[in-house]
C-alpha cells in the first residue's frame, strides 16, 4: 500500500522521496548508504518534532487518514473465534455498524464497531462508517445478548456520525440512537469503548456511553465535526480548522473534562505508521481495564458507571 502523507507531513514526504531515490540509485550506481542514512535521521527527527506539536486540526486529519485501522483491522488483530451477527431483527442489516461473538486472548466477549471501508467498494459497502437506525439497534441486540450471558461489550468508535439520509430519518434515526445510548448506560456487564479515530456525534455516542471510555492518542471526539460547527458558526465551512481549534476535541482536553478516562499512545507517525504496534497497544490496554472490573457484581457496574457519568461538568 502506497504511502498516504498528510499536508503538514510534505517535508517528511519530500525526505523519503529523497530516500527512495538514492535506495533506487544504490542498486545501478554504487552505494549511497552514508546519504541515505543521514536522511533516514533526519527523517525521523523531523517526524518527532512535527507530532509533537500537532495542534486539533492536524489531529482531525490524522484521526481520518485513510490507512489507519479500522475495526476490521482490530478483529483480525486482537481477536479470535469471531462469529459475526447480522441484522437488527426488524429492517435488516446494516454494514456501517458490525458486530458479534468473538473471544479476546481466551475470554469470551461481543465486540461491536464502526467499519468505514479500506477502498472504494469497501467504503460504499460500509456507508463510509456512517450507520442507519438498523446499525444502532443492531447494537443493542448485541448488547441485550451480552447482558443475557454476562458477556462484556467491547466498542470500536470510528465515524463521522450517523448518517443523515430520508430513509434513516423515516426509520426512526433519533430514537434508534437514543435506545442504543439508554442500553451502554444500563448494561450489568464490563463496556469499554475506544475511540480509534473519529469519534462525531451522537452517532458514535450511541455505541460508545460505556464503563470506560479509551482513546487513542491522535482520535478526536465531538459532538459535531468540525466543518459542520463551522458551518452553523460562521456560516463557512472553511473555517473547520478555527472551529477544531476551539472546540477541545482532543485527547488532552478530553481527559480534563472528564469525557475520556484514558488515553492509548500511538507510534509515531500514528497509528497508520505502524499498524502492527498500534493493535498491540490497544490490546494490551483493553486486557488491563477488562481486569479492573473482576469482582464486581452487575448492581457495582451499574452504580459505577452512573457515577462517572454523573460526574462530567460538575462543579
Amino acid at each position: 500500500m502506497a504511502t498516504h502523507y498528510l499536508d503538514f507531513e510534505k517535508p517528511i514526504a519530500d525526505l523519503e522521496a529523497k530516500i527512495d531515490e538514492l535506495s533506487a540509485l544504490s542498486e545501478t550506481s554504487g552505494s549511497f548508504e552514508s546519504e541515505i542514512a543521514g536522511l533516514r535521521k533526519k527523517a525521523e527527527q523531523l517526524r518527532k518534532k512535527t507530532y509533537a506539536g500537532l495542534d486539533p486540526w492536524m489531529k482531525t486529519q490524522v484521526a481520518r487518514h485513510p490507512q489507519r485501522p479500522h475495526f476490521i483491522d482490530y478483529v483480525e488483530a486482537l481477536f479470535t473465534d469471531w462469529n459475526e451477527l447480522h441484522g437488527d431483527r426488524q429492517f435488516g442489516d446494516d454494514q456501517a455498524i458490525l458486530g458479534g461473538l468473538a473471544r479476546f486472548r481466551g475470554r469470551p466477549v461481543v465486540i461491536m464497531g464502526h467499519e468505514k471501508g479500506h477502498d472504494t467498494a469497501t467504503r460504499i459497502t460500509h456507508n463510509f462508517g456512517m450507520a442507519r437506525p438498523e446499525g444502532y439497534r443492531k447494537a443493542v441486540r448485541l448488547m441485550d445478548m451480552a447482558e443475557q450471558f454476562g458477556l462484556p461489550v467491547l466498542s470500536f468508535v470510528d465515524t463521522a456520525g450517523a448518517y443523515p439520509g430520508l430513509g434513516a430519518e423515516e426509520r426512526g434515526q433519533a430514537e434508534a440512537i437514543a435506545r442504543s445510548t439508554e442500553r451502554c448506560l444500563t448494561l450489568g456487564v464490563p463496556s469499554i469503548a475506544t475511540i480509534t479515530g473519529e469519534g462525531g456525534s451522537g452517532g458514535a455516542i450511541a455505541i460508545a456511553a460505556a464503563s470506560r471510555v479509551l482513546m487513542l492518542e491522535h482520535s478526536i471526539y465531538s459532538v459535531i465535526s468540525p466543518e459542520g460547527a463551522a458551518g452553523i458558526l460562521w456560516r463557512d465551512g472553511t473555517r473547520a480548522k478555527d472551529a477544531a481549534m476551539a472546540m477541545k476535541i482532543t485527547g488532552p482536553d478530553l481527559i480534563n473534562l472528564k469525557i475520556v478516562d484514558r488515553l492509548i499512545e500511538e507510534p509515531l507517525g500514528g497509528a497508520h505508521a505502524d499498524r502492527k504496534a498500534a493493535l498491540i497497544n490497544v490490546g494490551n490496554v483493553l486486557a488491563e481495564e477488562l481486569k479492573s472490573f473482576e469482582g464486581l457484581s452487575p448492581k457495582q457496574i451499574k452504580k459505577q458507571r452512573a457515577e462517572r457519568y454523573y460526574a462530567i461538568g460538575a462543579l
